[in-house]
């Protein structure tokens, strides 16, 4: 059963990724998620920042639950598959109005409700979330490359090529209302990739 905290927190990533932090406001929210006005202070003491937060802890299990378990499933290739399949049907459902909400908070600079104080602390709060959501995606990759024989470093770097490609393609895609890049992408990422794991049957 999803409860009102849940909705709301889904409703606040959802519109991030459409519009952005600064834009994704608490009154937003509550008329996005059709929830209570009440349910701010009672669920989110500590407002905006800590429903932000919280939204980007949210967005970063939608992505990496599926991706760990296609990895493992399906090796480097097929785990790579599916997650750009994944950001393809999320960019098409939503008519490419809504991209990552991780990026959204790593590019949009945090201003808070007017009752807000220090923005700038809560600024640096969320910057080290969104960061270590990146870092978890490739490290997600970097140990699937690892099973499949690459060395560390070349694996950590595949990793962080994979993980940027994909984020800054879905922004792409947005902005030309197209799948086309991440098709293109998806095919020369294939393509290092297996050249890549090749190397290492030799």
């Amino acid at each position: 059963m999803t409860t009102t905290r849940d909705k709301m927190i889904a409703g606040a990533a959802d519109l991030m990724s459409r519009r952005g932090v600064n834009a994704t406001s608490m009154r937003d929210v509550v008329r996005h998620t059709a929830t209570p006005r009440g349910s701010i202070s009672h669920h989110f003491p500590d407002g905006k920042r800590q429903l932000i937060a919280e939204a980007v802890t949210f967005a970063a299990r939608q992505v990496s639950i599926p991706l760990e378990k296609a990895m493992n499933e399906r090796g480097v290739i097929g785990g790579l598959r599916a997650f750009v399949a994944s950001w393809r049907r999320h960019l098409e459902a939503t008519g490419f109005e809504a991209g990552c909400p991780v990026l959204a908070v790593a590019v949009d600079r945090y201003i808070g409700e007017a009752s807000d104080k220090d923005d700038e602390t809560a600024q640096q709060h969320l910057l080290d979330l969104a960061g270590g959501v990146f870092a978890d995606w490739r490290q997600i990759m970097h140990a699937a490359l690892l099973r499949e024989g690459l060395a560390a470093d070349r694996a950590t770097r595949l990793a962080t090529l994979v993980v940027a490609s994909i984020e800054g393609t879905v922004a792409m895609c947005r902005a030309s209302r197209s799948a086309d890049a991440l098709d293109q992408v998806q095919e020369e990422l294939e393509m290092i990739l297996s050249a890549a794991l090749a190397r290492t049957a030799k």
